[in-house]
């Protein structure tokens, strides 16, 4: 039987990439899937094709994540398509490198206000819908913990997904609603294509453990257990994917 039959997941910033893989993952093992997008539809329709060709359940919505109304209305899209909501991914995000001196207010915010507020509206949005058993899980990334050079607003924007997960999983734990990070190294998606051929890439994957970046898929078998009933006694964790690298 597949761990997630009759499961509904949402998952932002599902187009491409990380969320991608994410969303294919918990659709191949049962769940049916709300595929959010803030920009791409032929991206986020690619995924809904390849996981209905597969004989899932998914439908496409488009929502800014950072704006309340716009988040609420992607977590009513899961309730008015499939009637309920167990599984939500935070996965959308953004980011934009630059040195301390050279950091705006404009930089600043963009970040924030997608890799954090937008975390915490759709969790809001979807915590009156969530019943016992639901789960959380919230994409953060090794960078808060291996603080990069030039990554002082991104490192920060994953060091406040870590401390919510914290918070969350006490405030939604009498309910039993399960709230986990997952933390990915380096993973090879469309938009780090360039980034990975970078000799600063290159030095980073020689010194990680297993020797090689990360896949999407990776981080999708780990979402999959986080949702499933495997991981029943985790909540408050970061579950690091990196390869050994921390």
């Amino acid at each position: 039987m597949s761990k997630l039959n009759n499961k509904v997941a949402v998952v932002t910033g599902a187009s491409k990439g990380i969320g991608a893989a994410i969303a294919k993952s918990l659709a191949a093992e049962g769940a049916s899937v709300i595929v959010n997008y803030a920009s791409s539809q032929s991206g986020a329709d690619k995924v809904v094709a390849a996981i209905t060709a597969a004989g899932g359940k998914a439908v496409a919505v488009k929502a800014d994540v950072s704006v309340a109304a716009e988040a609420k209305g992607l977590i009513d899209a899961a309730i008015e398509n499939f009637g309920q909501l167990d599984i939500l991914v935070n996965n959308s995000g953004i980011y934009e490198f630059s040195p301390l001196e050279e950091i705006t207010e404009e930089h600043f915010h963009k970040q924030f206000n997608v890799n954090v507020l937008g975390l915490l509206l759709t969790t809001q949005a979807a915590s009156k819908h969530l019943n016992e058993g639901a789960s959380i899980i919230n994409i953060g990334s090794l960078s808060s913990r291996l603080t990069p050079t030039n990554t002082s607003v991104y490192s920060g924007t994953k060091g406040a997904v870590d401390a919510i997960t914290g918070v969350l999983s006490r405030e939604l734990g009498a309910r039993n609603i399960r709230v986990n990070t997952i933390n990915p190294g380096p993973v090879e998606t469309e938009g780090t294509a360039d980034f990975i051929e970078s000799d600063f890439m290159k030095e980073f994957i020689a010194q990680t453990p297993l020797g090689r970046i990360g896949q999407p898929g990776d981080i999708g078998s780990l979402a999959v257990f986080l949702a499933s009933n495997d991981s029943a006694w985790l909540s408050g964790e970061q579950l690091l994917a990196g390869g050994g690298m921390r």
